[in-house]
């Protein structure tokens, strides 16, 4: 996989920075350059017997063209061609992935999505200073989980109200957890309440007197 940052050391700054390209695979004007360090060491007369040069390269582009290249390039490790599109707005950017039979990338319950996701973000915030969220999604998952979390929430608040009794529902993510509150927010009948620790924290909804 092909990094988006590297550190390499050289006589000059030119030849820092070229073995730094050569390890990118870009070329000059695709990158931004930071000189860490620049160290001479002087012998008789003070004459530079030695110079040493430290520079960081980062590759340049957009948040979301990063993020993209970097999904795409987690497919070519799995043998998976992918289809990636990226898309942003103020408050996000939304990475949406196509292909054929990428249920490896989904995982059980959304696991190794949640994990591609922590990772996208991860690295694409070692080179960007922008820090808005990357929100990856594969074959319209998040989508459909949502959906169904949405029917879950309403059903399992409908048994809350029935029985009088308060239900519990399954460890979740963050995430998922988050659409069950917003989907009974506005219920006149129930509260809801996340109890335990990660990564077996839960929902509670308990009927209202």
């Amino acid at each position: 996989m092909r990094e988006f940052e590297v550190e390499t050391t050289g006589r000059s700054v030119d030849e820092a920075v070229e073995l730094a390209l050569a390890e990118l695979g870009v070329g000059r004007d695709q990158v931004e350059v930071e000189i860490l360090e620049e160290v001479e060491n002087r012998g008789f007369l003070g004459i530079v017997r030695h110079r040493e040069v430290r520079v960081r390269v980062r590759r340049k582009g957009s948040r979301a063209d990063l993020a993209a290249e970097f999904v795409r390039q987690v497919g070519d490790l799995l043998e998976l061609p992918l289809k990636v599109t990226a898309a942003e707005d103020a408050e996000k950017i939304a990475v949406d992935v196509e292909g054929v039979d990428l249920g490896l990338l989904i995982g059980r319950r959304g696991q190794t999505l949640e994990a591609l996701q922590y990772l996208t973000n991860a690295v694409v915030n070692r080179v960007s200073r922008e820090r808005r969220p990357i929100v990856v999604d594969v074959q319209g998952y998040r989508r459909r989980r949502g959906e169904a979390l949405e029917r879950l929430a309403r059903r399992m608040a409908e048994r809350a109200v029935r029985t009088g009794r308060e239900v519990v529902l399954e460890p979740m993510t963050p995430q998922d957890r988050r659409i069950v509150h917003l989907a009974l927010q506005g219920h006149s009948r129930v509260a809801t309440a996340s109890e335990g620790e990660e990564p077996f924290r839960k929902v509670v909804i308990t009927p209202l007197k």
